[in-house]
């Protein structure tokens, strides 16, 4: 029972430490070996697609310096507002 409080109390202790020091999780747009496309037109849409294969009708690839990585970073907030034309044209959404 006692080696059970000390285990509790190690993680707890633990989990404080990582909270107040400022460490995160930061979810990945898509998974190892993937890479993020958009849905042509103002409603959007994204999906993963592997490494090395070219996306098909109706998605087509982020412009190369505005590619979301992580959930909530800067591009992944952008594109909540943006999308891109069928002439390969951002817009406002």
């Amino acid at each position: 029972m006692r080696t059970r409080i000390v285990a509790v109390l190690a993680t707890v202790g633990l989990c404080g430490l990582l909270f107040t020091t400022g460490c995160s999780y930061r979810e990945n747009i898509c998974a190892d070996g993937e890479y993020p496309v958009i849905a042509v037109g103002p409603e959007g849409g994204r999906a993963c697609l592997p490494d090395g294969q070219e996306p098909t009708a109706p998605y087509v690839r982020f412009p190369a310096d505005k590619v979301p990585q992580h959930v909530d970073d800067e591009w992944d907030v952008y594109w909540r507002t943006h999308g891109i034309d069928e002439n390969g044209t951002v817009i406002e959404t």
